[in-house]
Parts: C-alpha cells; sequence; structure tokens
C-alpha cells in the first residue's frame, strides 16, 4: 500500500472532530443558569412497554429563563414523563398542568458549579486523551511507512510535524471550549 498521507489526515480530523462533538453533547448535559432542552434529551420514559427517550413521547421548549416546558403527546403518559424526570436525579421537581409539564430549574448553589465545573474538567481531559490516541495512531502510521519506506525521512518528519500541528489545534480547541463553558457555570 502506498502511503497516503491526505487520507490519513482527513481520517485523524474526522476522528479528532468526533471527540469535539462528544465534548460538546457532554457540555450540554451540564446545566448551567439558563434552561435548555438538552438537560432533558438524555432522559428515558417508560411508554408503550418500552423505554423510549424523552424526545420521542413529548416537545420539550424553554419557557422562560429558568423554566422548561414538557408538552406530552400522549395524555396516558403525562405520569410517566413526570416521574422519569423527577427521578433523572438532576435535582428537578416537574409539575403537571394537564398534558403540559413546567419544570422550573432551582438556582445553582456555589458547590453545585463547582462540581460542574470539575465535571467539565474531566470531560475536557479525556477529550484531549482522545485527541492525543489519534494523534499516536497517526504517527504510528507515518513510522510504519517510514520503516517500510514507503515515504522519505524527510516526508516522514513532515508528516509528523503536521499531524502534531493538527492535534495542537484541537486542544486548543478543548482548553477554549473548556474555559467558556466554566465561564457559563461560574456566571451567577
Amino acid at each position: 500500500m502506498a502511503a497516503d498521507f491526505n487520507a490519513l489526515k482527513q481520517d485523524l480530523t474526522r476522528r479528532m472532530d468526533g471527540a469535539m462533538e462528544t465534548l460538546k453533547k457532554e457540555f450540554q448535559g451540564l446545566r448551567t443558569g439558563r434552561a435548555s432542552p438538552a438537560l432533558l434529551e438524555p432522559i428515558r420514559v417508560e411508554a408503550y412497554g418500552a423505554v423510549s427517550p424523552l424526545n420521542q413521547v413529548a416537545n420539550i421548549s424553554v419557557a422562560g429563563p429558568g423554566l422548561l416546558s414538557v408538552q406530552v403527546w400522549d395524555k396516558g403518559l403525562t405520569k410517566a414523563v413526570e416521574s422519569a424526570i423527577r427521578e433523572a436525579n438532576l435535582g428537578l421537581n416537574p409539575q403537571s398542568e394537564g398534558q403540559v409539564i413546567r419544570v422550573p430549574l432551582p438556582p445553582l448553589t456555589q458547590e453545585r458549579r463547582n462540581e460542574l465545573a470539575k465535571a467539565a474538567a474531566r470531560y475536557a481531559e479525556q477529550t484531549r486523551v482522545a485527541i492525543r490516541g489519534v494523534r499516536r495512531d497517526g504517527m504510528e502510521q507515518v513510522k510504519g511507512w517510514d520503516k517500510k519506506h514507503e515515504v522519505s525521512e524527510d516526508d516522514a518528519k513532515r508528516n509528523e510535524d503536521e499531524i502534531q500541528k493538527l492535534t495542537d489545534q484541537y486542544v486548543k480547541q478543548v482548553d477554549a471550549a473548556l474555559v467558556e463553558k466554566e465561564k457559563d457555570i461560574r456566571t451567577v
């Protein structure tokens, strides 16, 4: 197989993008002071003999800065949705009004803000580790090409430098996303 650095670089970029997408999803689950439908999306509800994501049995919307509204499509599922939200360990106390469930978000304590900031830092570090793992795979591929003499030593060095630059670029994105999330969490 001939060495194709462009295909390798595309693959590494795709995998690093995937790590960034995962980080963004994890950050959405970290509740800040603002209401976001993403907070309730991971919740699963027992409906029609199966367990379904909340957004498949109801419409989740923001009703105010600290209030979410859940419009249940089937009136018979209202109680199940309400109890699923209550049992999700998010510290929420939903209130049912017919087929609409109002979910007020309690203000965050300083202790809870610190816990959320630590969780954000853990997610960011996991993403950095994933990105460095992708870099390692790329470097090993280039070293393999060099050993098999599929590329010159100069090309191998150039390819490794380019992989390192790509890695540094993604790690900077992770750091910037973490700073932004921490600022968001700590804003009262």
